[in-house]
């Protein structure tokens, strides 16, 4: 595959780059990412993936887009207000670069459905969404399907991100970072405890940052998708330390389930 000379015009900073260059820059524009949740993380990282000239976006939310959204979900205006996310999110990255490919799915993912949306060719999954028991279903559908999977989160001012290969020898799954306590949907919202937009800003450009490592396997220096490797950013002092999941030996997720 080649790249237009208009296309090597749009993308020529990140192909002067000698870690990614040519070849991944065609890596990324062959590729296909599968966002989980176009809100608070999903809607910077989609701005960052679109930028990067990925190829193909699948794009899952069943939310509509809300006025108290717009304070940190950047894709979106007060004319998008009721408008289903997914399909807005899909409607700007056409009108950003009209040569991406993005499907809107207007679904929430559950064990009875997962399979089927985040399943096909696809490089990456990126979950960004706002509840534990849809990121368990995304971890343990990735692990099944033997798709790696960046996961993003925030809290008040903690963030999360780490890349996951639960479906490889001697990887850790994200289950195996959060146990099955989580599997509920009772969990604390940004609604109830507040969220700082730049926050998620922060944490959704960096998410974006690690599933381009892993498109980037093999094609650019830049490609160590450092899997188990758990990046916490503490925005208040701020500060980033990196920490290695260990894999649960016990995990339903990926160990029992490869057991089966």
């Amino acid at each position: 595959m080649s790249l237009s000379p208009e296309r090597l015009d749009r993308f020529a900073r990140h192909i002067v780059l000698p870690e990614v260059g040519g070849a991944g820059q065609v890596a990324l524009t062959k590729a296909h990412v599968v966002l989980v949740g176009c809100g608070g993380i999903g809607s910077p990282a989609l701005q960052y993936l679109a930028a990067a000239g990925i190829g193909r976006l699948t794009l899952i939310d069943d939310d509509v887009v809300e006025a108290s959204n717009l304070q940190r979900q950047t894709i979106y205006t007060e004319a998008d207000i009721g408008k289903p996310k997914a399909e807005a999110a899909a409607a700007w990255v056409v009108r950003f670069d009209p040569q991406i490919e993005a499907r809107a799915v207007v679904v929430r993912l559950g064990g009875g459905n997962a399979a089927r949306v985040l399943g096909g060719d696809v490089q990456v999954v990126l979950d960004g969404c706002d509840n534990f028991a849809t990121r368990l279903v995304v971890s343990d559908t990735c692990v099944a399907l033997g798709l790696p999977l960046t996961s993003a989160a925030v809290g008040r001012f903690q963030g999360q991100i780490g890349n996951f290969a639960g479906h490889l020898a001697g990887q850790p799954c994200y289950r195996c970072w959060v146990g099955d306590a989580f599997d509920a949907e009772d969990c604390d919202s940004c609604a109830a405890d507040g969220v700082l937009g730049a926050m998620v800003g922060m944490v959704g450009a960096f998410a974006a940052m690690e599933a381009i490592r892993v498109i980037l396997q093999g094609h650019a220096a830049l490609g160590d998708p450092q899997f188990g490797q758990l990046q916490l950013f503490e925005g208040l002092v701020p500060s980033l330390r990196t920490i290695r999941v260990p894999k649960d030996a016990t995990c339903k997720g990926c160990c029992m389930a490869h057991q089966a």
